[in-house]
């Protein structure tokens, strides 16, 4: 039997072959959707703001004398003294369908972790909750998104036989968009009631820079408070915040984003979509040049596909379970119609967050992805 050789990353050379691992992998698959190149070597390297309280080491797998697996062990500091714990994660793990590799990934992990005093082990989780989370345990026939990671069915089949059992599972959903019937009355009576009582208002703005210079810090400052009780959340430092600001509001369709605010003009809650990206970045292979960056901004600005990701939702703690989600989809939903969008799919929600699906009775619905996060006690 062929020796599993686990060897850390730590050159920009090693990185190269990290990122690049799971392009092949993957390679012909309908479904597997690649990362951005440099997104993800962003992410991974030292410019990631996470790592003003986050430590992360990188593994790969060697077989044969080829790259057989990859994973990033990754201490949120930061996470682990909010939830009072001492977890080591591992995230960005992909392996073949060989338990030796797959265990000798998790054992790097673990031995790196126990190393630092952690006590259990947890994933796949990335640095913060806008990383990819959970390792998908249904809905392997369905497209992936690019704020997601895709794995084949054999992935979860290698957890329980490790010794991991399920911590907790997200879903994902897939939102009918009504072209036939428009916008739902109940809807539009629910926001418009919630928009009077209130005197809350719907903010729009015509460029991506109009809404970084408004509420820039303000819509990733309504995420920490949001998602503050959500598992494994850590809140995002000014860093990160610039950081995220640059990444992801220059890129959105400002028509797409919905800012709501209260009667001064006090942001408190944003959702935010976009055109599915899917499809153009496996035709850009994970690269932008030569030609990569033609097939995303077709997508974005001039032949998106048929439907929309969601990126986030999020309303200040004090504004929830008030109907204020009614005041997005009375926004968007006109907006999905002109555009001639069928369907939109929801990003990431705890199975058990019934809050969170309560706002898609709206919608003809269905759970269409379930996605597991594992744990394991260390041993010592």
């Amino acid at each position: 039997m062929a020796e599993i050789k686990i060897q850390k990353v730590e050159t920009n050379k090693d990185l190269d072959r990290f990122i690049k691992f799971s392009y092949e992998l993957y390679k012909g698959d309908p479904y597997y959707v690649p990362d951005l190149y440099f997104d993800l070597k962003n992410t991974l390297g030292e410019k990631n703001a996470a790592l003003e309280f986050c430590d992360r080491q990188a593994f790969l797998a060697w077989k044969d004398g080829r790259i057989v697996g990859r994973v990033v062990a990754i201490i949120n500091r930061k996470a682990n003294e909010t939830w009072n714990c001492r977890v080591v994660r591992f995230g960005w793990i992909d392996f073949i369908d060989d338990r030796d590799v797959s265990r000798a990934l998790l054992e790097a992990v673990e031995q790196w972790g126990k190393e630092r005093g952690m006590t259990d082990i947890q994933g796949p989780l990335g640095f913060t909750d806008l990383d990819p989370e959970g390792m998908l345990f249904e809905g392997f026939d369905q497209l992936g998104t690019m704020g997601t990671s895709y794995n084949y069915a054999y992935y979860p089949e290698h957890m329980p036989a490790l010794g991991f059992e399920k911590d907790v599972d997200w879903i994902e959903q897939r939102l009918t968009v009504p072209r036939e019937t428009g916008v739902p009355e109940r809807l539009t009576r629910m926001a418009n009631l919630v928009q009077e009582k209130y005197g809350l208002q719907i903010k729009k703005f015509k460029t991506c820079s109009q809404i970084a210079k408004a509420y820039g810090h303000e819509i990733f400052e309504v995420i920490n408070e949001a998602y503050s009780s959500l598992f494994g959340f850590s809140t995002l430092s000014e860093r990160q915040i610039d950081q995220y600001i640059k990444m992801y509001l220059n890129a959105v369709d400002p028509k797409l984003v919905s800012c709501i605010a209260d009667k001064d003009g006090r942001l408190i809650g944003t959702g935010i979509c976009m055109p599915s990206l899917s499809r153009a970045l496996q035709k850009s292979g994970g690269r932008l040049f030569p030609f990569g960056w033609w097939h995303l901004l077709k997508a974005l600005k001039w032949k998106h596909d048929n439907h929309l990701d969601m990126l986030l939702i999020a309303v200040r703690p004090e504004w929830q379970a008030r109907g204020v989600n009614a005041m997005f989809f009375k926004d968007l939903l006109p907006i999905f119609i002109s555009e001639g969008y069928e369907w939109c799919e929801t990003s990431v929600e705890l199975e058990e967050n019934h809050r969170v699906s309560q706002q898609w009775i709206y919608f003809e619905r269905r759970t269409h992805k379930r996605r597991r996060c594992w744990m394991k006690k260390i041993k010592y």
